[in-house]
């Protein structure tokens, strides 16, 4: 059986959520991403999380030099992804270095791109990691439908959750509204 859509969980950690650089936008979409999952779950598609990981040697890392705020540290609280989560046992968990990860995107390439009706964003943070993340999938399978949930994601303000959005449009990324139609068709 092939798969028919896959959703990619970004960045759903504690730390983005309500630790060192959770915000009340991120700690709202729990949710709406735990019911997209669900909803993913049973559709039988295929689910990949990624997992912002960084090591003790974050500080002198080039982010740590530009965000100079020590989170997702592997095997630390605030790296662990979300206990609301419905994480099973067939899902893919993908640890990543930097904002975007390439292992997403060769993963994604092992694909069958004609058996897939699409691909699905969602987590934080929009004007980061799922902005990168969304790239680097629309580069892997450019001919797949790429689409991102707005209500499944929040990035570090309102007004930089809006201008990845609009970016990722601006690339054809569809982008969706409290789950329903996409910004252009």
């Amino acid at each position: 059986m092939s798969t028919k859509k896959i959703l990619i969980v970004v960045d759903m950690q504690v730390d983005f959520i309500d630790g060192a650089l959770g915000c009340p936008e991120a700690a709202a979409i729990v949710p709406n991403v735990v019911a997209k999952i669900a909803s993913a779950r049973q559709n039988a598609d295929r689910i990949i999380f990624t997992r912002d990981t960084h090591g003790k040697d974050y500080l002198s890392t080039e982010e740590g030099k530009h965000l100079p705020i020590p989170h997702c540290l592997k095997e630390s609280a605030g790296w662990q992804l979300d206990t609301r989560l419905p994480i099973a046992a067939g899902d893919t968990v993908i640890d990543k270095p930097a904002f975007g990860s390439l292992a997403l995107g060769e993963l994604l390439q092992q694909e069958d791109a004609t058996a897939l009706d699409g691909i699905e964003l969602v987590g934080l943070c929009t004007d980061i990691c799922v902005l990168a993340n969304a790239t680097i999938a629309k580069a892997a399978l450019p001919n797949v439908p790429i689409s991102v949930d707005a209500a499944c994601c929040a990035g570090v303000t309102p007004a930089s959750h809006d201008t990845a959005l609009a970016a990722m449009k601006t690339i054809q990324i569809n982008i969706l509204h409290q789950g329903q139609e996409p910004w252009r068709k």
